[in-house]
């Protein structure tokens, strides 16, 4: 295996070519619109982020988490109440008692309808069970933001991450790593999520330009730690002479470090995606190659500022789906700029004491 050698010219030609290439949606979907850095309605990522938007009313927005269990998803609940603080709204976080229960999601939908909110911001549990929810707000004249995972119908708005953008950056950075030759493990998210299949499509679409790297296994690891350590473990038993894996989280990513670390095996490139605290430090570690930050905190924030943008004076956002972060803010977390994020605008650092 090469050394890795990665200018600046040659990232920029990377993000560039990822974000031409267009996201893969399931059914009526709306397609990602990049909107220029300096046209978004915040500035700065993680905990930096910042807005000049402000509530020209006295609005209630409501945010509904899958789970109180991800730090992901705390953060992302924090980063709608700094909204609340900053823009001037009340903001109203909840999450179901049951982690991932949709059910729970849409019961606390129809509650906050109930309450008079003006915007519910929800990260769905599962794409089609969110709907009943999503059609009571709107029949009731609630514009519905999602994040992440989107409703299987197009809404107000879906922000977060561009996951097939995010699968083919990290893949084609590790590809060039691995200067187009070499074996590759992924470790897929769960079989039928939107936002997992969307990854996978975009970790395949990069690859398909390196034919000389072949993908020996790709199996699901269900976005757990557990599972991408004992997937790895069964994969490494048959294929010894690994050069990478790709984990489609942070979680079986950190799991695939473990059974190589259990196997003795040095010098695979292992790749992930989030920015999770433990992530970044494997990265810092060299146990990882590198993670992509998909800030749960500025895109929580960022679904307030359109959401007030909207209910000041009706402004509709440039497109249904505006992914944040994207390419445009050099997401990858490498052991170039590891220290940078984690002391200066990591997204962990707004759920930690």
């Amino acid at each position: 295996m090469k050394a890795r050698n990665l200018g600046k010219v040659f990232l920029a030609t990377v993000l560039a070519g990822a974000m031409m290439a267009a996201p893969v949606m399931a059914g009526e979907l709306s397609k990602a619109t990049e909107v220029p850095v300096e046209e978004l309605p915040v500035t700065g990522i993680g905990t930096t982020v910042a807005t000049e938007v402000k509530a020209d009313g006295e609005y209630k927005i409501g945010y509904i988490a899958k789970n109180t269990t991800n730090p992901y998803m705390v953060a992302q609940a924090a980063g709608v109440e700094k909204a609340g603080e900053d823009m001037g709204f009340e903001a109203i976080t909840q999450a179901p008692s049951t982690p991932d229960s949709v059910e729970e999601q849409v019961q606390l939908m129809e509650n906050m309808i109930q309450q008079g909110c003006n915007a519910i911001i929800v990260h769905c549990a599962d794409s089609n069970g969110i709907m009943p929810g999503v059609r009571a707000a709107e029949e009731a004249g609630i514009i519905v933001l999602t994040i992440g995972t989107p409703a299987s119908q197009d809404t107000f708005l879906r922000t977060g991450v561009d996951y097939y953008e995010t699968g083919y950056t990290v893949a084609k950075d590790i590809a060039e790593a691995l200067n187009g030759e070499g074996q590759m493990i992924i470790l897929e998210g769960p079989p039928g999520a939107a936002n997992a299949i969307e990854r996978l499509n975009g970790i395949n679409d990069a690859l398909a330009d390196y034919p000389g790297i072949e993908v020996v296994a790709s199996q699901t690891a269900n976005f757990k730690r557990t599972e991408g350590m004992s997937v790895t473990e069964n994969l490494l038993q048959k294929y010894t002479d690994v050069d990478a894996i790709i984990g489609a989280n942070d979680e079986s990513a950190l799991g695939a470090v473990q059974a190589l670390k259990a196997a003795g095996i040095e010098g695979v490139l292992v790749g992930g995606f989030d920015g999770s605290v433990d992530a970044s430090n494997a990265v810092k570690s060299g146990d990882m190659f590198e993670t992509y930050n998909t800030d749960p905190y500025g895109s929580g924030y960022i679904a307030c500022a359109y959401a007030v943008m909207y209910l000041n004076d009706g402004t509709e956002p440039a497109g249904k789906f505006i992914p944040f972060p994207s390419a445009q803010v050099e997401p990858l977390i490498t052991a170039d700029n590891v220290d940078t994020y984690i002391n200066e605008f990591a997204w962990f650092n707004a759920v930690q004491e």
